[in-house]
């Protein structure tokens, strides 16, 4: 099983990259994350946002692998513990298919592109700003990984 990150904005601070390289890093034999990086629609005075998250939208589809499964990050979506998430993840290794998380733009994820997760997940209640998102989601899997390994890297 592998696992792609597709996030809705490019040129992530250096703290932000180095943070995800090692996490991705440590990942990589228990769950190898590649991450796609999609341009945010144009966005401003005289534009119209419905058509940036539109845009975006269509580039998110577009880069989402056949028969993956999809997990959208959404503030509605489902929050997780640290223990639970080890438990999907245990779920989604059962289903023998790559897995695909997604991160939004500023305004949130298109319509079709809701409709074609197949679950949602909420990383609590928190506004969190996107590019640190990314960086969470990649801790989060490499935890729940570790969990199932029974790595020391969780001591809960």
């Amino acid at each position: 099983m592998k696992a792609r990150l597709i996030a809705t904005g490019e040129r992530a601070p250096a703290w932000v990259a180095q943070g995800f390289a090692e996490y991705q890093k440590r990942l990589s034999h228990w769950l190898p994350l590649d991450l796609v990086e999609i341009e945010p629609g144009l966005r401003g005075k005289g534009r119209d946002a419905q058509r940036a998250i539109d845009d975006e939208g269509r580039r998110v589809l577009a880069a989402i692998p056949k028969n993956s499964h999809v997990i959208a990050l959404e503030v509605t979506g489902k929050a997780h513990s640290s223990e639970q998430l080890a438990q999907r993840m245990e779920h989604w290794r059962g289903q023998g298919r790559d897995l695909v998380f997604l991160i939004g733009g500023p305004e949130g994820h298109a319509v079709d592109v809701l409709s074609a997760a197949n679950e949602t997940w909420s990383l609590g209640p928190l506004t969190l700003p996107h590019m640190l998102a990314r960086l969470l989601v990649a801790e989060q899997l490499y935890r729940a990984a570790a969990m199932l390994a029974n790595h020391p890297y969780h001591r809960a």
